[in-house]
């Protein structure tokens, strides 16, 4: 498969990276020193293990359109990103293509294709005039959800703290020919790619950890470990977490895991700093909205 990955950072780099190992035909949309070091050195990443993995087989372009249609199109950016992205974004798109959405917090195609009374609802929180889901046609979207932690730490490098799973969801929850294909070529590159009937509700269930763990590391610059450990942000994470559970059912959400079970989960990383924090570290724009 030829795939695009829209944003060079540290999941972006982890997927390029194995993927291009597995022999798929991978580019890059990337800027400034990424860019440059990407064509000139290719991607390293570095496994838990202290092992790494090197490929010189991607490329990276500024513009999509010196990359043409593609099959796949990961988009791998902030979510505060992705309305500038997309004029050139389309430059991606063949009549086949996919979308595949590996973003944090809620995405603005949440209530496109959910039957009940939200359904076609706009988000005018991630999507404040409509741009985004008029943009992009909500038929090429595939919904997917970032377990691994990964940071990146130099352009062109990026060291894996821990996973390999990405969770992958039809719109509409169907099973179909198109989703079993994206799924067995990620697995075949080495990641976890199950394809879930309830796609939502695995969004919840990383929303709950994005909406809780990655503020409070921006404000207090702790990591999940740290968090976690400590009795008074770890009660205010479950604080959080509860009422957030609640919007969640009023949607109709089922969640499949406890609260407590959900926090030692984090806990469990360890000493991982959320990309909130990697990003107030580095003096980038955050994913607040």
């Amino acid at each position: 498969m030829k795939y695009a990955i829209v944003g060079a950072g540290a999941i972006g780099g982890y997927l390029g990276t194995k993927l291009a190992l597995a022999g798929e035909q991978v580019t890059f949309i990337a800027r400034n020193k990424n860019l440059e070091a990407i064509n000139a050195r290719g991607f390293s990443l570095q496994l838990p293990d202290g092992s790494t993995e090197h490929t010189r087989a991607v490329s990276a372009v500024q513009a999509p359109a010196q990359a043409g249609p593609q099959d796949v199109v990961l988009l791998t950016t902030k979510a505060h990103q992705v309305r500038d992205l997309l004029p050139g974004l389309r430059d991606l798109f063949g009549p086949q293509t996919l979308l595949v959405t590996m973003i944090n917090g809620v995405p603005w195609w949440y209530f496109q294709k959910l039957q009940g009374p939200y359904e076609g609802r706009s988000l005018t929180s991630v999507d404040p005039d409509g741009a985004l889901a008029a943009g992009i046609e909500v038929d090429r979207i595939i919904g997917s959800i970032v377990y691994p932690a990964a940071e990146l730490v130099e352009p062109g490098v990026v060291k894996l703290v821990e996973g390999n799973r990405f969770t992958l969801g039809e719109l509409d929850n169907q099973r179909t020919p198109r989703i079993e294909a994206l799924s067995q070529s990620l697995m075949a590159a080495g990641f976890k790619a199950p394809v879930s009937r309830d796609i939502r509700s695995e969004l919840w269930v990383k929303l709950w950890g994005n909406l809780s763990f990655n503020p409070i590391s921006a404000l207090t610059h702790a990591t999940l470990e740290d968090i976690c450990k400590f009795p008074l942000s770890r009660e205010l994470a479950a604080r959080m977490m509860s009422e957030a559970r609640s919007v969640g059912e009023k949607l109709g959400v089922g969640f499949k895991v406890s609260l407590e079970q959900r926090i030692d989960g984090a806990q469990a990383v360890g000493a991982h700093k959320t990309s909130m924090l990697q990003d107030v570290e580095h003096g980038r724009g955050l994913e607040l909205e």
